[in-house]
């Protein structure tokens, strides 16, 4: 947990920065391009390393059975990651201010979920509420089961959300393009915007449709009344040791 708490709060702002370094002066070497690839990468491997935290922690969830849903699970995480952080620094080109009144109504409204999800990660109320803190501002970036729960319908409602909105900053460029984009450059970008969206909920439907592991009823009857306490406290230091 904390692996991916350090990822999302230092490797997206690095990897949104590069991107608008890139855009900005239209040209990059191989370096840098290396180093985009290289931060997409990292931030979106440490939620599907969550994930399999997060079911080993878990006695009702099954684990990944092979390679396989890791790789799809991680590549509708890096496109869509990838569609999103452009999408931002396009709107960090039209209007900075814009920009971040989106992303801190986006971060409350995780931090809102958060509160009503009664997230019991931590000991202490204090701590607890710096937790959710922190789940929301990762809820900027991507989605993620904060409980271990069902979250077909919050994970639905986010990634409509998320489409709408990047459509939204598409069609406004594409009214009121910049001067720092030429027809020739924009085009591109917004070809990477909406492939790298749409095989992103690919891979998502994918996922969630075939490849992703079941609950397991039989560990769930299997469990002890008067555990549970003991159990979330290894889940908690299990993470922490992550």
């Amino acid at each position: 947990m904390l692996r991916l708490f350090e990822t999302y709060l230092e490797g997206c702002p690095q990897l949104a920065l590069q991107l608008y370094i890139f855009l900005e002066h239209g040209q990059a070497n191989f370096t840098q391009y290396a180093a985009i690839v290289v931060s997409c990468c990292a931030v979106s491997w440490s939620t599907v390393d969550y994930q399999v935290a997060l079911r080993k922690s878990l006695p009702d969830k099954n684990l990944f059975n092979g390679p396989c849903p890791k790789l799809v699970y991680l590549f509708y995480k890096l496109f869509t990651l990838l569609s999103w952080m452009l999408s931002v620094v396009l709107l960090l080109f039209l209007n900075v201010k814009i920009a971040f009144l989106l992303l801190s109504f986006l971060w409350l409204l995780g931090i809102f979920w958060a509160f009503k999800e009664q997230t019991d990660f931590c000991v202490s109320t204090s701590m607890e509420i710096l937790y959710r803190i922190v789940v929301g501002f990762i809820l900027i970036f991507t989605f993620f089961n904060i409980k271990g729960q069902n979250t077909k319908c919050p994970m639905s409602c986010y990634y409509i959300v998320r489409v709408l909105v990047t459509l939204g900053i598409l069609i406004v460029f594409w009214f009121d393009p910049l001067s720092i984009f030429n027809a020739d450059y924009f085009i591109p970008v917004s070809i990477t915007i909406v492939l790298s969206l749409l095989l992103g909920i690919i891979f998502l439907l994918v996922y969630y449709g075939t490849l992703h592991p079941n609950t397991s009823k039989e560990t769930k009857l299997d469990e002890v009344d008067g555990r549970k306490p003991a159990q979330r406290d290894c889940r908690m230091k299990y993470f922490l040791m992550e």
